[in-house]
């Protein structure tokens, strides 16, 4: 196995181009668009500042950007009073530096929906204008999914945007007291590498001032697209249609024809959880205005600002609600009492990037989603048109049941460190570095992320249209009035054709930094680097055989990055390998979150109907034990298993 303002006088009177709730329930948004040459403007004084100010400790982005509690963005210490401009200052200053000095002209500013996202907004806005960014575009209601954002960064007007300024902390929760974060995508809509943050953790060390403008109108977020506010005579705001270029790529990737079609089948039927985070209105959007699925195939499409008071993490635990209408115990077995079940299921997480996939009784795992996505690549107009994708890739935490599939299918693979913008040079790799052309690309991470090169980005919702796909293609055949061929059927017949690979992971959040340390240290030192004969035996018969840390030289730009994870190797009495990975996580905001991989490999078809948890426990006591987990955090149980 392998493992201001100027604001638009006559706004009013302008044609409807986006419903005045855009990110309401129920809310319908028309297409057309509003052109500039119908606005009237009328301007307000306004002063570009320069602000002294002083570095503040700790803004060194994760894998996915900076996430801190949101009391420190807003600057509720006198240490932090202007958190969120230094970091913004320092993000331009590296971009204008990546961009041969100049300044950029073309910068997107959107956000998730969370607590403090419009305040953010307001700020980021005229730091930049303060800067002299000459077009700053902002999703009407300042609400955008995170695919969406890159899919604007490419596509409008041409790709005119250089970047794009994403206020989100993914799936972490929102409210009061709980998460904030920001991140960068460069000119690809790809997210910004680690040259790039290490180049901006370093600016904000040494940062003396930032520029703002002072003397402005509050922008009104909620004002028609095409309304501008100019906060100086050269830097104006755009309210933007958040949708147009976001429905268009995935109108590329899918036949939403036969899809709407489809939707009309008897016996047919969906289930979306948007968890009050930005992918909710897109999800509306799309399947019901787009597709005619019915207003009761949505569920929590709604932005809220604490995501109603949920964890807006897409898994079996904090998508309990879905899990249980889909006919799933919490642990993601079938649960018989439940009579019947949507055909299928997904859910999203805060920034609308994540998925979760479930058919009725039956939860598919992330890496077997992408395995069985890659195997089905005939199903999916994107691939099926170039003869299906012409390289995959997968995380090194996620299970390897995508290699065996390319393998079979002989299409090129690659395992990455976790974070996608290791998947981003890999779709690039003709487009920004001239080199081979691995598109069309798909690629997904164990933690419920799943996507392709139509943007630089994961994307729920292109996975469960992804699987809407499968399904047609399934059931092409299928007569009208026949049960049709359900999402179990699906992974059945993949499993007895490859094999399964069981997989779990358990999520020990908040623990102690340095505990957290130690632990891996402990690993690293006894195991990785010291000798494994000198590790007994125990009753469970699974043999501890390897040890090793993984690292990653990027094949496209030869760039290095090292400690991405420690991998103990095991064996059971019957010759069946299994690994254990543990990593400690970069989207948290407090403490660390230790998140340990458990995979087993498993042939025999008579057990793929076991469920993983039962299946993986002895697997999991032998390597808590060996780690001396428990010892070392005071931990007796994960926070969640998915």
């Amino acid at each position: 196995m392998k493992f201001s303002c100027m604001v638009a006088a006559a706004v009013a009177l302008l044609p409807l181009t986006v419903s005045t709730d855009a990110f309401a329930p129920k809310a319908f948004i028309p297409r057309n668009n509003v052109g500039k040459e119908n606005l009237a403007f009328q301007s307000t004084a306004s002063a570009v500042t320069e602000v002294p100010t002083a570095p503040i400790a700790g803004m060194k982005p994760g894998t996915s950007g900076l996430r801190k509690k949101v009391e420190v963005w807003q600057g509720a210490d006198e240490a932090n009073k202007y958190y969120v401009e230094n970091f913004i200052q320092s993000l331009l200053d590296t971009a204008v530096e990546n961009n041969g000095g100049k300044m950029l002209e073309t910068i997107i500013v959107a956000g998730d929906g969370r607590y403090f996202n419009t305040e953010a907004i307001q700020i980021i806005c005229r730091v930049l204008s303060g800067n002299g960014v000459s077009n700053i575009w902002v999703p009407k209601g300042g609400i955008m999914s995170t695919p969406a954002v890159s899919a604007a960064i490419r596509g409008r007007e041409g790709g005119l945007a250089q970047g794009g300024i994403i206020l989100t902390a993914s799936h972490n929760p929102g409210g009061p007291g709980e998460d904030f974060g920001i991140k960068y995508n460069e000119e690809y809509g790809q997210p910004a590498g680690e040259e790039f943050t290490d180049a901006l953790y370093e600016r904000s060390l040494a940062i003396k001032t930032f520029k703002t403008v002072e003397g402005t109108d509050t922008i009104d977020l909620d004002a028609q697209v095409g309304s501008a506010f100019s906060l100086t005579p050269t830097s104006t705001v755009t309210i933007i249609d958040p949708f147009e270029e976001y429905v268009a790529v995935l109108k590329q990737c899918f036949d939403f024809d036969a899809m709407k079609a489809f939707a009309k089948r008897p016996g047919f039927s969906i289930l979306f959880d948007g968890m009050h985070g930005a992918g909710g209105p897109f999800a509306r959007r799309v399947l019901i205005e787009e597709l005619g699925f019915p207003e009761s195939a949505l569920m929590r499409c709604d932005p809220r600002p604490d995501f109603g008071k949920c964890h807006p993490d897409p898994n079996l635990t904090y998508a309990a609600e879905l899990v249980k209408k889909m006919g799933l115990r919490p642990d993601g077995s079938a649960d018989s009492s439940v009579d019947s079940a949507p055909t299928i299921g997904a859910a999203n997480d805060g920034d609308g990037d994540r998925n979760l996939i479930a058919g009725a009784g039956c939860f598919v795992t992330p890496s077997d989603s992408l395995a069985m996505i890659c195997d089905n690549w005939a199903a999916i107009p994107h691939f099926a048109r170039a003869g299906g994708p012409k390289g995959v890739a997968r995380s090194m935490p996620s299970s390897a049941a995508l290699d065996v599939v390319a393998e079979a299918l002989d299409i090129p693979f690659f395992v990455t460190p976790t974070g996608w913008k290791f998947f981003g040079n890999l779709m690039g790799s003709k487009e920004q570095f001239g080199k081979t052309d691995f598109t069309p690309f798909l690629c997904g991470e164990e933690s419920f992320g799943t996507g392709s090169d139509h943007v630089r980005e994961k994307d729920g919702l292109w996975a469960m249209l992804a699987w809407i796909s499968i399904l047609m293609k399934a059931n092409e055949n299928t007569p009208e009035g026949q049960s049709l061929v359900s999402v179990q059927e699906i992974v059945s017949k993949h499993w007895a054709k490859y094999g399964r690979h069981f997989y779990c992971r358990y999520d020990y959040e908040a623990v102690d930094s340095d505990a957290a340390n130690k632990m891996m240290d402990l690993i690293r030192d006894k195991y990785v680097n010291g000798e494994l004969s000198a590790v007994g035996a125990d009753d469970s018969g699974i043999k501890l055989v390897d040890a090793e840390e993984f690292g990653y030289t990027d094949p496209v730009d030869g760039s290095t990055t090292s400690k991405q994870g420690l991998i103990l190797g095991f064996e059971y009495s019957n010759g069946d390998p299994a690994r254990v990975v543990f990593r400690l996580s970069g989207t948290g905001s407090a403490g660390a979150t230790i998140r340990m991989y458990l995979e087993k490999y498993e042939k025999d078809e008579a057990r793929h109907g076991e469920a993983a948890p039962v299946i993986l426990k002895a697997l999991a006591d032998r390597a808590m034990g060996l780690v001396q987990l428990q010892e070392l955090t005071g931990r007796n149980a994960p926070t969640v298993i998915t």
